[in-house]
């Protein structure tokens, strides 16, 4: 799978997100991730996202981004994990 990300449109969106939280991103490097996120320093934090799957930014679909949420509760609100960054990004 191509990786959505590496449209400068989709990453804008994406990079813009991720300044709210004090992050930087760029195109993954990871097999099937669609991007990897840094701390201020370029220390990895985190790979996120499935490119053979859909996300909020690229389908705006808001039936897709309420069951994601649900899906994804217990780990999404535990800052600085991986399910963190998806959810504050993508979704």
């Amino acid at each position: 799978m191509k990786n959505p990300y590496l449209n400068k449109e989709n990453l804008k969106k994406a990079q813009a997100k991720a300044t709210k939280l004090g992050v930087l991103i760029k195109p993954s490097t990871r097999k099937y991730k669609k991007l990897d996120v840094f701390n201020k320093k370029l220390k990895k934090i985190a790979s996120i996202g499935d490119t053979r799957y859909t996300d909020f930014i690229l389908s705006k679909d808001k039936k897709k981004r309420e069951l994601y949420k649900k899906r994804h509760q217990k780990t999404r609100v535990k800052i600085g994990t991986p399910s963190y960054y998806a959810d504050k990004i993508l979704w």
